[in-house]
């Protein structure tokens, strides 16, 4: 390692500029937000590779940066989201929401460039705190609920993760972020793995995804898209690569979030599916662990930030322009928002894989790895979920939002930033599909992948084909409508009531009735310490204590205390 020099951590940077926004007049935080993403981006960019930056805390010694290939590519990309959501909300001024995306941001930063496990413990836990307020941020009912109900899950998940830390340190293991031997017994590796796994929402540990997302607010959504799925992507690629659990979890994901989002209603619900299974193939890809395996990791994460933001920005402007955000409720939009149909088709290409986007190029890496290692079980299920990704996010959605029957008032215009950030997410989607080169140079590994193969190009028009003309047949069929979508949240939220009569209500109530006794009691011995002979006649109310009136009945108390006294000591003498 080389020392940073003068270079600042970027995730720092960041969270530095979320405590100095909310102090700024209210026209200048919005830029000052893109100043602070560009100075993090120019810094990712400009620190070299090797360099770290530690400080000495008791005994032990942080690393706040390291930088290294991995490092450098996930943090690109998480620099550069934060700065196009930035411009998509630059007309928001609501300055908790502000405070809360640098927060997130810079955290997600420290957490791809920590260096040892406990600071990236600390980022980790500021990055669930920070994008609990996104959600809280749209102040309805219902999102009230499902922030409480995700920062609960992450609360769980920071603790499997920071037991396992523990557990790895107290049993001689290196304070040092480094990767695994795969199939090690130690408990410690597989504690943090499972913390790992809640945040890559992989099923059963996913549900917390699909019920805070939707219910975001509108530009919140996009930042939540990018930093917590991906920041447990880097971990996997980082400290569990060539562990085939992961292969077996991965496209177990990519087949399910697929399966769900054919299901769903709402459209931030249905890209909300499509993380868990986007993030599946990167999970699968960490699992496969070979070098072309990581570098499409990497590549479909970087890929998927892009594409997913745009999604959920042109989602997030149907919301903002209409007020709804269901399918059922949708329709007939392509007239009145074509620039916005036109932006999200770039990225339904792109998640697609779509030649000339940026999914085909990344996607088809981790199938390729999957295809040379001859995983042909694993190859074949993920060509499914291709499949699906493009029935549902490419031609399902778009479909019932922008060329059904239209429902409701006519949308309103959105601000015009919001294309903005749009157009530039856009532009990188078909950048990188283009020219892959300008990805390829900040992978881990040297990459010679050549995706535009005539094999690979008949392929894929082969499936888009097919799916295409199965989604043209079923379409009556598929028509939307307003319905309950359970999951496996089901299992913590169907018994909530119990749980919550018994173990919040009956607390509660215990705690009260404790509370009301114990003020009884402190009631009574105040009376008693003001007139004892009042509390012993029982008299009520209690009357001002008065010598004479008390007289004889202290006499009688004299004589006991007295009498006592003397049987004490005469017992004393015989013994």
């Amino acid at each position: 390692m080389t020392p940073a020099g003068l270079f600042f951590p970027p995730g720092l940077v960041a969270i530095a500029g979320a405590v100095l926004v909310p102090l700024l007049p209210r026209r200048a935080r919005s830029a000052a937000f893109l100043a602070v993403c560009l100075l993090a981006l120019a810094l990712v960019f400009a620190i070299p590779d090797g360099a770290s930056r530690t400080v000495r805390v008791m005994d032990y010694s942080l690393v706040l940066l390291r930088m290294d290939a991995l490092s450098r590519v996930f943090g690109i990309v998480f620099a550069l989201i934060a700065l196009a959501g930035g411009i998509y909300a630059f007309h928001l001024k609501d300055s908790g929401q502000q405070t809360a995306a640098l927060l997130y941001a810079g955290s997600g930063l420290g957490v791809v460039l920590a260096g040892d496990l406990l600071t990236l413990l600390v980022f980790w836990e500021v990055m669930a705190l920070a994008s609990t307020y996104l959600v809280w941020a749209r102040r309805t009912e219902e999102s009230e609920a499902a922030g409480t109900r995700y920062l609960l899950v992450h609360v769980f998940g920071g603790g499997l993760l920071f037991t396992g830390i523990l557990v790895h340190l107290s049993q001689g293991g290196a304070l040092e972020i480094s990767a695994f031997a795969p199939g090690t017994t130690a408990l410690g590796p597989w504690l943090m793995l499972a913390g790992i796994l809640l945040n890559a929402a992989c099923p059963p540990l996913h549900a917390w995804l699909p019920d805070a997302y939707p219910r975001a607010t509108v530009t919140g959504a996009v930042f939540m898209s990018a930093f917590t799925t991906k920041a447990a992507v880097y971990l996997l690629l980082r400290v569990y690569p060539g562990w085939k659990i992961l292969l077996v979890l991965g496209v177990m994901m990519t087949l399910y979030g697929v399966a769900y989002a054919i299901l769903a209603d709402d459209i931030r619900g249905i890209l909300s599916y499509h993380i868990v299974s986007q993030v599946g193939f990167m999970v699968a890809g960490a699992g496969i662990g070979s070098e072309l395996a990581v570098n499409g990791s990497a590549a479909h994460a970087y890929s998927h930030i892009l594409y997913k933001a745009l999604l959920f920005m042109a989602c997030g402007a149907v919301l903002e322009a209409t007020g709804r955000s269901k399918l059922s409720e949708l329709g007939g939009l392509a007239k009145a928002m074509p620039r916005t149909l036109a932006l999200y088709m770039i990225a339904a290409f792109s998640i697609s894989g779509v030649p000339l986007f940026n999914g085909f190029v990344s996607k088809s890496m981790v199938l390729a790895a999957a295809h040379e290692s001859h995983l042909t079980s694993a190859w074949a299920l993920m060509m499914l979920a291709s499949a699906g990704t493009f029935f549902s996010v490419g031609l399902k959605l778009p479909y019932y939002a922008w060329f059904a029957k239209p429902h409701g008032a006519a949308p309103k215009p959105i601000p015009r930033n919001m294309e903005f950030g749009m157009g530039l997410v856009a532009i990188l989607c078909v950048g990188y599909g283009v020219a892959p080169g300008l990805l390829y140079r900040f992978l881990p590994h040297a990459a010679g992948y050549e995706p535009f193969t005539a094999a690979h190009l008949v392929e894929t028009g082969i499936l888009l084909g097919l799916t295409f003309l199965a989604f043209w047949l079923v379409k009556g069929l598929l028509k939307p409508h307003e319905k309950s979508l359970f999951d496996l949240d089901w299992l913590y939220r169907k018994p909530a009531g119990v749980v919550r009569r018994v173990f919040v209500d009956g607390l509660g109530s215990l705690f009260d009735r404790s509370e009301r006794r114990i003020q009884r009691i402190v009631r009574g011995a105040a009376a008693f310490g003001r007139n004892p002979a009042a509390a012993l006649l029982r008299e009520k109310p209690a009357p001002a204590y008065a010598p004479d009136r008390y007289r004889p009945l202290t006499q009688l108390l004299v004589l006991l205390v007295l009498s006592c006294f003397l049987v004490l000591a005469l017992l004393g003498l015989i013994w």
